[in-house]
Parts: C-alpha cells; sequence; structure tokens
C-alpha cells in the first residue's frame, strides 16, 4: 500500500515535470531508489521524457533496467519511432532478443515504422522472420505495419505477396497498397488496386482518394479522378487544402484546367501547394497570362512562393513566349526578393523560355554564364529552338554537348547526321556514322500512340537519316 502511493507520487511528479532539471533530478533519484524497474513509473518517465524532446534521458534510464517489462520496451520503442533517430528502435528490440523478452503484436508497428522510415529492408526482413516465429504474423496491424515498409522501399513484389496473404483487410491495408505503387511510378497498378478496392466493398477515407487522385494525375485517368471527384460530393466530404490540391492537380495534368479553377475558388482554405498546383495547371495548359495573373494574385493575397512556384510560372511565361515577363521574375529571384536563390530548375525554365522565343544568344548565355554543370534538358531546349530557327551552328554545339552527356544515346547522334547532310557536309555524316558503328548503336524506332477509345492505338516510326 506504501508501495502504491509512492507510485502515485512519483507518477505525479513525472507527469508535471517540465524542465530537463527536473527530468534528471527524478531520474537520479529512481535509480538510486532502485524504482526504475516499476513499470508504471518507467512508462511514466518515457512519455514524459518525449513530451519535453529528452529521449536520451529515457533510454539511458532504459540501460539500467536488466530485464525489462516488454510494455517498457514497447513504450520506449513506440517514443523513438515518432523520433529523428530511427535506428533506436531495432537497437532496443535487438536488447530485448538477445535477453530473452519475449515481444508480442504491440511491438511490431512501431518497430516496422521506423524501418520504414529509414527504408531498411534487410532488417525488415529478419523482422518478418521474427514475426512468423512468435506467431504475430495474421493480427492485422501487423501486417500493415509490414506492407508500409515494403512499399517505403519500393519492393512492391514483397508488399503484394504480404497483401495477397492477408486473411482481413481494411482501408489502411488498401490504401498502403495503393501509396506504395503511386509512389512507385506504378501509376495504372495504384489505380487498378483503387478499383478492387471498390469491388471488395472497403470505403476509401481521404488519405486513399488523395493518392488515387496522384495516380490518375500521373496516367492521365481524367475519367477515374472525376468518379472520384464526384464521390467526394456524394459523400459530403468537407473539401480541406490536401484532398482539394489533390483534385487541382489532377485536372490540371488532365488539361482540364477549368475544373481544377473551380476547385480552387470552391475552398475555404488554401496554403502554398494549392495556390502551386493551379499555376503548374495553367503552364501545362498554355494558359501563360493566367498563370502570371493567379501568380500576382498569390502574392497580393500575402502567401509567400516558394521555389515550386517560380518554376510554375517560368514555365508558363516559356510556352507563352512572355520574355520580358519571364526575365523581370528571374531577375527578382536574383535579387532575393523570395528568400532563396535559384536553381538548376529555374535556369532550365530561362533557357527553355529563351529557345523557345528565338533568343539563342540568350539562352546561349545563361548555360555558360550559371553556377551549375548544364543538363541535359538545358542543351535539349538550345537544340530544339536553334533547329526550329535553322541556327545550325548552335543545333550542332547542343547536340555535340548531348552527345557528350549521353554517349549510348543514338537520337543524337541521328540528329547530328541530318544536321551535317541539312549542311551538305557529308564527310562529317560519315564520321558520325563511323562513331555509331564504333560504339555498337542502331538507330532506334520511334514511338508514337494516341488514345482513340475505347484502346490506345500505337505507331513505330523510323527515325529519319
Amino acid at each position: 500500500m506504501m508501495m502504491n502511493a509512492m507510485t502515485s507520487k512519483i507518477v505525479y511528479l513525472v507527469s508535471n515535470c517540465s524542465s530537463l532539471k527536473h527530468i534528471h533530478q527524478i531520474q537520479a533519484q529512481l535509480i538510486l531508489q532502485g524504482l526504475y524497474s516499476n513499470t508504471t513509473i518507467a512508462h511514466h518517465f518515457i512519455t514524459a521524457s518525449q513530451s519535453l524532446g529528452l529521449l536520451d534521458s529515457a533510454l539511458a534510464l532504459f540501460a539500467q533496467l536488466h530485464r525489462p517489462h516488454v510494455f517498457i520496451c514497447n513504450t520506449l520503442i513506440r517514443a523513438f519511432s515518432h523520433s529523428h533517430i530511427p535506428h533506436t528502435p531495432l537497437y532496443i528490440y535487438t536488447h530485448m532478443h538477445r535477453n530473452c523478452i519475449l515481444a508480442n503484436n504491440y511491438t511490431f508497428p512501431f518497430l516496422l515504422k521506423s524501418l520504414s522510415d529509414s527504408h531498411d529492408l534487410k532488417q525488415a526482413q529478419y523482422v518478418h522472420t521474427h514475426v512468423v516465429k512468435l506467431g504475430h504474423l495474421y493480427d492485422i496491424y501487423v501486417q500493415n505495419s509490414f506492407l508500409d515498409v515494403y512499399a517505403s522501399c519500393q519492393q512492391m513484389g514483397l508488399c503484394h505477396k504480404v497483401f495477397d496473404e492477408m486473411p482481413q483487410r481494411d482501408v489502411v491495408s488498401w490504401t498502403v497498397l495503393i501509396m506504395g505503387y503511386k509512389n512507385a511510378g506504378k501509376y495504372d497498378d495504384a489505380l487498378m488496386a483503387f478499383e478492387q478496392m471498390q469491388y471488395a466493398g472497403v470505403v476509401p477515407n481521404h488519405v486513399t482518394m488523395v493518392n488515387a487522385l496522384a495516380a490518375c494525375a500521373n496516367f492521365g485517368a481524367l475519367d477515374m479522378g472525376v468518379w472520384i471527384h464526384d464521390f467526394i460530393k456524394r459523400s459530403g466530404w468537407e473539401l480541406d487544402v490536401i484532398l482539394g490540391t489533390a483534385l487541382i492537380d489532377m485536372y490540371g495534368k488532365c488539361g482540364r484546367i477549368e475544373e481544377g479553377l473551380c476547385v480552387f475558388e470552391s475552398m475555404k482554405e488554401k496554403n502554398v501547394f494549392t495556390w502551386n498546383a493551379l499555376i503548374k495547371g495553367l503552364a501545362l495548359a498554355k494558359s501563360g497570362e493566367e498563370a502570371v495573373l493567379w501568380f500576382n494574385r498569390m502574392e497580393l493575397e500575402g502567401f509567400k512562393a516558394d521555389a515550386v512556384t517560380l518554376v510554375g510560372v517560368l514555365c508558363a511565361c516559356s510556352h507563352s513566349g512572355f520574355v520580358d515577363t519571364g526575365r523581370w521574375i528571374f531577375n527578382s529571384l536574383i535579387g532575393g526578393k523570395y528568400g532563396f536563390s535559384p536553381g538548376v530548375k529555374h535556369y532550365a525554365c530561362m533557357v527553355d523560355l529563351f529557345a523557345r522565343a528565338g533568343y539563342l544568344e540568350d539562352a546561349f548565355k545563361f548555360i555558360r554564364d550559371m553556377p551549375f554543370e548544364p543538363t541535359r534538358a538545358m542543351w535539349g531546349s538550345l537544340l530544339a529552338g536553334s533547329r526550329a530557327r535553322g541556327n545550325l551552328k548552335f543545333s550542332e554545339f547542343a547536340a555535340w554537348k548531348l552527345v557528350e552527356l549521353e554517349p549510348e544515346n543514338s537520337g543524337y547522334y541521328v540528329v547530328l547526321s541530318n544536321l551535317y547532310a541539312e549542311m551538305g557536309r557529308w564527310s562529317d555524316v560519315e564520321k558520325v556514322r563511323s562513331m555509331m558503328k564504333e560504339r555498337g548503336l542502331m538507330k532506334d524506332l520511334g514511338c508514337s500512340s494516341v488514345e482513340l477509345e475505347p484502346q490506345e492505338h500505337v505507331y513505330e516510326l523510323l527515325v529519319a537519316h
């Protein structure tokens, strides 16, 4: 009874602890009086340390325990799984294993979360064998955690294998599978999983819909995206900032920016990502003037543009030929108006802007003077702009730069060969073709596709000599 009263008092002190000094004082008393092995006290001490950002103190207490209760180990694993030290939960689990402390089904979800955050596939598979031996494989929370860790490591084969072997699946199971395929760039598989989820009668949640919309956006699946939008309306869901932004992004990438604008106007709350999705959608729709207008409105409404915003508006300027506007925005960026320096993508937008508009000298100067190594996209923009204007000098220079960057890409040699043929420089044509033969390169077949309902038709095109 006396011990219970003391435990309650210490728990009260720990729960109301508000500083590093107090935590250390309590920790010292726990060690001196041998109370650190008390499960209730240790649990509250770890929780208090976590809330104060002092997990090292909790780990120091754990180190004093000869054979801590599994509940204490689980509490500490959970605390560290939410920290920026992802490998500590595995250390605690290894300590449990060495000291024959039997893990339970509460141990693994947070342990696997830390392995997911660190993308540690090898250790996840190691833990998987333990789960099988301990008989916790068919706990749905453990299985969902394995789905998450394999998806985070982009091992979708393993992820789907676990999914197929699950006797029961909930909305989390389906959402993790869809998210995994989406993050791995397998958008068609993500949408197929989403359709199968509907057939299984599992009701999607907001996270499911955001990931399904992202897959629609990147796969160009407009019909599915519209269906999701209708589902959101029918369900009476509030169009929060995350869901609304996903819808705008989907409509923008699927070429229906008007619907994206309607979604934008209907949203009560917006953030910089929402504005970025809208501006990027307008850029893709070649609506440069509107993109610039919305960019100006964004600033007037007090939203601070980030690096993505500037890429979007500069792309819009490029597609619409707004050279002066693009130059002014870029100079403002250089001048520090936005609080960050331009990156490679901003310079690439400017090179593309100048090249498209026929300002070839400006494009070349940008490439020559920028503080980064020129990228393939930059030389590609200069090449395209130069060929469109019949400037053989810059075309030749850019083509050779592309050959240097990607010597195994036969397409660049074909472009060079065509250029020299246009100039009547037949000896150089032979030289390029000889280089191709020496490097074992063949002229590629190009491929064009057009979607004619209900199927896609593919046409092969031989690259010109």
